[in-house]
C-alpha cells in the first residue's frame, strides 16, 4: 500500500506550483462553492476531485434545518464518486471555501467525520490522495490525509 504514514504539509501562493489538471480541479472547487446551499452557517464549501485519468467531479455543502441531515462538500463529492466509480483512483482532491461574505477563509481544513471519509477511501484505493486546501491568499497542500487525521478510526 502506497498510503504514507507520515504526510507532509506545505504552503504555497503561487499557483504554478500546480500542474494543468490540478489547477482545473482548483478553479471548480471555487465555481461549485458558489451553488452550495449553507443557509444556516452561510459558510459555503466547494469540493472537486481528480481521478487519475483526468476527469474532474466536485459537489458542495448542502445544508438541511433538521440538522445535521446536511453533508459537508468532501463527503458529498467523494460518496458520489465512490457510487459511480468505486474503482477508479482519485489522486487530487481541492476544497474552497467562503463565507458569507464572500471571503476565502485562510486555512479550513475538513471536519473529522470528512478526514474519515478521505482516510477511508485512501485504503480502499491503496493510494493517498493530495489535499489542496485554498485559501485567501495561499494553497495548503498535504500528501494525503495522514497530516489531519494522524490517529484514525480504523478495524
Amino acid at each position: 500500500m502506497e498510503v504514507s504514514e507520515t504526510c507532509r504539509l506545505s504552503i504555497t501562493e503561487n499557483l504554478d506550483t500546480f500542474n494543468e489538471q490540478e489547477k482545473e480541479t482548483i478553479a471548480e472547487s471555487a465555481r461549485i462553492l458558489q451553488q452550495a446551499h449553507a443557509p444556516y452557517s452561510h459558510f459555503k464549501v466547494g469540493a472537486a476531485i481528480l481521478y487519475e485519468d483526468g476527469e474532474i467531479v466536485s459537489g458542495n455543502n448542502q445544508e438541511n434545518p433538521a440538522y445535521p441531515s446536511g453533508l459537508c462538500a468532501e463527503r458529498v463529492t467523494l460518496f458520489h464518486a465512490m457510487a459511480q466509480n468505486p474503482g477508479r483512483r482519485i489522486t487530487t482532491l481541492a476544497i474552497s471555501t467562503r463565507d458569507v461574505d464572500h471571503q476565502s477563509h485562510p486555512f479550513a481544513p475538513p471536519c473529522g467525520a470528512c478526514l474519515q471519509v478521505i482516510d477511508d477511501v485512501e485504503h480502499r484505493q491503496g493510494h493517498a490522495i493530495k489535499i489542496i486546501l485554498c485559501g485567501a491568499k495561499e494553497y495548503y497542500v498535504a500528501d494525503g490525509v495522514r497530516q489531519f487525521l494522524p490517529f484514525r478510526f480504523k478495524f
